[in-house]
């Protein structure tokens, strides 16, 4: 096991962890919300450090990130364990730790070795994915810092819920983030057992960092899909930066809403339109193949400068960070 950061002693061998807004109480021998942090004789550990379940050299886009390196690889990890139990996680055999089988097949590794691994698969960044990354953040700041020494960046894909704490610890190794914001308030409570707000404000908080921020909304039929519902998220985006690209993903049955029912195509094409309707610059659909909504056009002239099918951008119209057609610089960080 390996000492966690951010937690305090409190009396009786009690500790609180300071690090996602959970805030967990924690008992002697009792582990938080997230399952992986154990509180062993009034001192806090990670189940978890250097114990992956997952490695893979993905596309970026797979992310989703569509203006951070785009058409690049990254080297993507991951350990077992979650902060939330959303029944729609499509990643669940390996985040619902332990209630799901299947987690315990971990490769022990160290952030010098999946940074070398990264640097040996030609990746240009390394992603902290599949599960939540913030449960295994000491890994994760351990691996980021390494990863700065050998020029490669790092990028979270996360639920948001991170302490601002330890955003702002990791925030000088932390280049770009991929944040789901998953709907309103009452959804948060009833699907996740958490609140929108911390997610929300870190958002803000990641921009006033520096760190690159893009979107995502897995839209579900008859919990977040409504008109308002996808206004109200659209127009927390873009108080917070208009620039912040939004991708708008299509829901499938799974895990414990698989009796459920995929989100109409005209669904996902609306709320985009919603998206542009309240400002933001870009808006994608994601899980739809082919769709126009995969494409990057330019938020000046509206010409494609990146246009893509799935995961593979097919035509490329950016010349030194800016519109190819009209010139007008674009928002993000090109490969």
């Amino acid at each position: 096991m390996k000492e966690a950061m951010l937690w305090e002693p409190l009396k009786d061998n009690v500790v609180k962890c300071g690090l996602c807004s959970h805030f967990c109480t924690i008992r002697n021998d009792g582990t938080g919300i997230c399952r992986v942090r154990v509180n062993k004789g009034g001192r806090l550990f990670s189940l978890v450090y250097g114990k992956l379940v997952a490695q893979h050299i993905d596309p970026i886009e797979k992310k989703p990130f569509f203006h951070f390196l785009p058409g690049s690889l990254s080297y993507s990890i991951a350990t077992a364990g979650c902060n939330f139990s959303c029944p729609f996680c499509q990643n669940y055999q390996i985040s619902q730790f332990p209630e799901e089988e299947g987690f315990m097949d971990a490769e022990e590794t160290s952030p010098g070795e999946v940074v070398d691994s990264a640097v040996s698969a030609g990746c240009l960044s390394i992603s902290y994915t599949y599960t939540e990354p913030t449960i295994f953040f000491e890994f994760a700041f351990d691996t980021s810092k390494k990863a700065k020494e050998k020029g490669l960046k790092n990028n979270f894909v996360t639920n948001g819920y991170m302490s601002r704490e330890a955003l702002q610890i990791i925030s000088p190794y932390l280049d770009a983030a991929n944040v789901d914001l998953k709907g309103d308030e009452k959804f948060y409570r009833k699907l996740c057992k958490a609140r929108q707000s911390p997610v929300v404000e870190n958002i803000a908080l990641m921009r006033k960092l520096g760190i690159w921020v893009e979107v995502t909304t897995l839209l579900i039929p008859g919990e977040n899909d409504s008109e308002e519902q996808v206004r109200q998220i659209a127009g927390i985006i873009k108080n917070i930066d208009p620039a912040i690209p939004w991708h708008i993903s299509r829901f499938f049955p799974v895990y414990r809403m698989s009796e459920h029912y995929p989100t109409a195509v005209e669904k996902i094409v609306r709320a985009r339109e919603i998206g542009f309707e309240e400002g933001l610059r870009y808006v994608y659909t994601g899980n739809i193949p082919g769709d126009d909504g995969e494409n990057t056009r330019c938020h000046s002239c509206g010409k494609p400068v990146l246009k893509r099918y799935g995961y593979t951008i097919t035509e490329n119209n950016i010349k030194d960070g800016k519109c190819g057609f009209c010139g007008a610089p674009l928002d993000g960080h090109a490969a």
